[in-house]
């Protein structure tokens, strides 16, 4: 077990000791955000542990406000807002540094009745359902997340006053790959590392990126839910860290007009011996099952970006000679490409750089598997690679809006035979609540464009 991980004897133990005072009962929401319960220690342990907890099913139909919306069919005024089952998974019971006395534990999301049925719409159920159909061909998936943010030198509560404007990055100029860049926020870069590596995850490295004040801090790869569990938990984590050391940080897509926040997603597979099967006798060292896997990404991409890519801001990314995708094309380590080869041998892997910061990544990883699933079921033809600059090629593009990517996304036959129809319609009706309310409001540009000069 790795350091920062707790079994449920360690747990005992701790609690016992006095060292351990809180566990922290989360589940994630779809916006991907942690939700649940400051429990006592104690509780957990005498009543948790055997019988769960359970927490409002508002929480999967409300938007990023918290605001109850319509069109929900699991939760509404009509229903009577009840409750859902918090189960929590125990494999993901550990530590959490930045919080005194502290544990953590993450959640499965039942039913009351039927007791013990999966809440189809949630984040976490949705990829384990795509995880079990990829079971059923014998096979296991593999992910990183790449996720990079934005530091700043004003607190939390500082930019909520000022409405977000005018902050002070953290570094005032480009600091790819600096070294120099880095150590001027190294205290709060290291404290996320080591506080990370404390909470279980294996960190591998930090490092400048383009935005002023922009960094990145890679984990190892780790099976799809384990990774997409500790994405959830750093994400939440570094918020925190940023917080007690008098700064804040964003994750969001696209901060300003400069490089957004990216989340690239590396995936391979692997067979039930734990062999690497996207390896083998191809042109490029890829597998005939890798090719189909690729040619299911193509062929599902629009009609899945939606999963890759939830919020309006999100699409302020997909920008020419940004670095973020605007063709749905593939190449072997060909960064203009939606989708990129990279690696060798057992090494060899898809990144897919849809994906920005506010992804929520268990409905990215799904998206991902059910592309890939799609291709191998139905053996379909890789295209060539493309080789060049492909925002300058005629391939499909990415969608442009979210509105664009819903209607593809509710529309499609793929998403439904892959997710469910329940699972589409409350998607589809959590991207009609951010568009209406988008629609509904009046922004900075058009009261620069139109106060004084229309």
């Amino acid at each position: 077990m790795r350091a920062g991980m707790l079994s449920v004897a360690d747990l005992v133990r701790q609690v016992d000791a006095g060292k351990l005072d809180t566990v922290l009962v989360a589940m994630t929401d779809m916006q991907g955000r942690l939700q649940g319960k400051r429990c006592s220690a104690r509780y957990f342990v005498d009543e948790v542990l055997d019988h769960a907890t359970e927490a409002c099913d508002y929480l999967l139909a409300v938007d990023v406000e918290m605001t109850t919306v319509d069109g929900y069919e699991m939760s509404s005024w009509n229903t009577g807002y009840g409750d859902f089952v918090l189960r929590p998974d125990l494999t993901t019971l550990r530590l959490v540094p930045w919080q005194p006395g502290t544990a953590l534990v993450l959640c499965d999301v039942e039913q009351v009745q039927p007791q013990g049925k999966p809440v189809a719409a949630s984040p976490r159920q949705v990829l384990r359902a795509q995880l079990d159909r990829l079971a059923e061909h014998g096979l296991r998936a593999y992910v990183g997340t790449e996720l990079e943010f934005l530091v700043f030198d004003d607190t939390y509560e500082a930019a909520f006053r000022t409405g977000y404007r005018d902050l002070t990055p953290a570094n005032q100029y480009n600091v790819d790959y600096s070294i120099l860049g880095t150590a001027r926020i190294e205290p709060l870069l290291r404290r996320i590392r080591n506080e990370m590596t404390g909470a279980g995850m294996y960190v591998e490295s930090a490092k400048g990126e383009c935005n002023p004040g922009q960094h990145e801090i890679a984990f190892r790869y780790d099976e799809a839910l384990v990774t997409c569990d500790n994405h959830s938990i750093y994400k939440t984590g570094a918020k925190e860290i940023a917080a007690q050391e008098g700064r804040s940080l964003t994750f969001m897509a696209k901060y300003n007009e400069r490089e957004g926040n990216s989340c690239h997603i590396h995936i391979s597979l692997r067979d039930e011996s734990g062999a690497a099967v996207l390896a083998g006798d191809g042109t490029g060292g890829e597998s005939a099952l890798m090719r189909h896997f690729i040619a299911g990404q193509l062929d599902a991409l629009r009609e899945l970006t939606y999963f890759l890519a939830p919020n309006i801001n999100s699409y302020k990314r997909f920008q020419e000679g940004s670095f973020a995708p605007t063709a749905v094309a593939w190449g072997r380590d060909n960064r203009t490409c939606a989708l990129r080869v990279v690696g060798h041998g057992p090494s060899l892997r898809l990144e897919n750089r849809v994906p920005g910061g506010d992804v929520n990544p268990y409905l990215a990883v799904a998206a991902s598997i059910a592309a890939g699933l799609h291709g191998i079921e139905h053996r379909l033809p890789l295209e060539p690679e493309f080789q060049g600059n492909a925002y300058r090629s005629q391939r499909p593009r990415v969608p442009r809006t979210l509105r664009e990517a819903a209607g593809l996304f509710g529309e499609s036959k793929l998403a439904r035979a892959a997710f469910g129809e329940e699972v589409v319609r409350h998607y589809r009706n959590a991207a009609q609540v951010e568009l209406d309310a988008y629609d509904a409001a009046v922004t900075d540009w058009e009261r620069i464009r139109g106060f004084e000069r229309l």
